[in-house]
């Protein structure tokens, strides 16, 4: 006597017939509420019980979801602009990696503040920051206008008081030369802060010092005595942006 297997795809079920004398024995696969097998001769119960196995196996088994590339963008800041960093890493989608480029040639997007002298690929601005004048607390220094701190950094006010600045090319230098100096040299006395906080540091700890701060950099009991309003933050790009960094720029400037 022979026995027939079989498997009903609509009703979850798979049968076992005899094939001889009209004797029939069948079992009965119920899923996946419970599987109920009848008795059968040992070759047949194993192969059954190795089809069950792997049918179970095959639909158990978890969907593989492809893994997403990961895209590098690449983010130059200056100095001045290292605060806004942190809302770049905010902005990049998840399949996104950063990475934190060490010049502008180097990046996909560039940071800084104000306009360059020359600006000849596209600029898109994300926030505006203020740029201060600011003394150590004990200062005599007072409120200025804009012709006194022309004067104070021209070294034509009083000697005593020692005023701060960056090198030439600093974004934040390039605005205040702008603004406030126009035209006029900077004092060849003046001392030269390597980086905001550096001068931050400076401004609050030695007496009679004068320099210039981002906003997002003072800290301390510093104070500032004038201040340049409503500067551009920009992000620049060497073309038209497109794909992932044309999604954060957008994203900066929600």
């Amino acid at each position: 006597m022979g026995y027939l297997l079989s498997l009903s795809g609509a009703g979850g079920e798979v049968a076992s017939s005899p094939q001889g004398e009209g004797q029939t024995e069948n079992f009965h696969l119920a899923y996946p509420s419970g599987i109920a097998l009848s008795a059968l001769p040992s070759a047949q119960r194993n192969i059954c019980n190795l089809f069950i196995f792997v049918f179970l196996i095959v639909s158990c088994a978890p969907t593989v979801t492809p893994a997403l590339e990961t895209q590098v963008v690449s983010i130059y800041t200056r100095p001045a602009t290292q605060p806004w960093l942190g809302d770049v890493f905010a902005c990049a989608p998840p399949e996104v990696a950063i990475r934190v480029a060490d010049s502008p040639a180097e990046a996909d997007l560039s940071l800084r503040l104000g306009e360059p002298d020359l600006l000849v690929t596209p600029a898109y601005q994300i926030d505006t920051e203020e740029i201060l004048v600011v003394t150590q607390r004990q200062s005599p220094v007072q409120n200025m206008t804009v012709e006194g701190v022309r004067e104070l950094f021209a070294g034509q006010n009083d000697p005593s008081v020692q005023v701060w600045v960056y090198a030439a090319g600093e974004d934040v230098q390039e605005v205040f030369e702008q603004v406030v100096m126009q035209g006029r040299s900077v004092t060849s006395l003046a001392r030269l802060a390597v980086s905001p906080q550096h001068m931050s540091d400076t401004l609050n700890n030695e007496p009679n010092t004068v320099g210039i701060l981002p906003r997002r950099w003072k800290a301390g009991d510093s104070r500032f005595v004038y201040t340049i309003p409503d500067v551009p933050v920009l992000a620049l790009v060497d073309a038209e942006p497109q794909g992932v960094v044309q999604a954060i720029i957008a994203c900066l400037q929600k």
